[in-house]
């Protein structure tokens, strides 16, 4: 899998992610866990969706001639 996740992409997954597993906590309920999908991709780099897409928010480094 190449990665396809940018740096700031991955911060606001992060974010997102945290709060609604803190949220889920608070309020004792399984949707919690729903917070484990946005933190997962932020771990591996790599989003499915954004595959299918073809949305790429990850700087390359481009070859110099």
């Amino acid at each position: 899998m190449k990665a396809n996740i940018g740096k700031t992409d991955r911060i606001i997954r992060l974010i997102i992610g945290l709060a609604i597993l803190l949220v889920g906590l608070a309020y004792g309920s399984w949707w919690g866990l729903l917070g484990l999908i946005p933190i997962g991709t932020t771990l591996t780099g790599y989003c499915g969706l954004y595959s299918i897409l073809g949305v790429n928010t990850c700087k390359t480094r481009q070859e110099t001639s």
